[in-house]
């Protein structure tokens, strides 16, 4: 008698074509369905220069910002500091000077809407010609 009739003595095989096609489906969803992250802040360093220090020129006007948002013209305190309030002191300070470079020497930890304040004011006092002042590395 012959009991082993019903089983076939074949081994049976993974077939792999149809676990390749469901793998590359869920790497193709997966690439899709990611975000990625944005960042929504920038960490800027302020320039330095290795320029070697020069004379002051008799036509420049110094505003000075420091780090709590006070404003020096030719290092005079200002009461305010509005744009018509330093505008108006860049003036004073102009003189007879003809057509002044305003340079302005920002505090590192400055807040930036004042720098732009700054920049606004000697615009409006008739003063196109502006420099920023850096320090040296070390």
């Amino acid at each position: 008698m012959n009991f082993r009739r019903g089983r076939s003595s074949d081994v049976p095989e993974i077939n792999l074509i149809p676990l390749i096609d469901v793998l590359l489906v869920i790497i193709i969803f997966l690439m899709l369905t990611t975000t990625y992250s944005k960042f929504s802040g920038l960490e800027i360093n302020l320039p330095t220069a290795d320029a070697s220090k020069q004379t002051e020129p008799p036509g420049e006007i110094n505003v000075a910002l420091t780090a709590a948002g006070q404003v020096l013209v030719n290092k005079v305190p200002l009461a305010t500091v509005t744009v018509p309030a330093i505008s108006e002191a860049m003036r004073r300070a102009a003189g007879d000077i003809k057509d002044p470079v305003i340079v302005i020497n920002a505090d590192a930890k400055a807040n930036y809407q004042s720098v732009v304040d700054i920049m606004q004011a000697a615009q409006t006092a008739g003063y196109p010609r502006i420099s920023f002042a850096t320090q040296s590395p070390h």
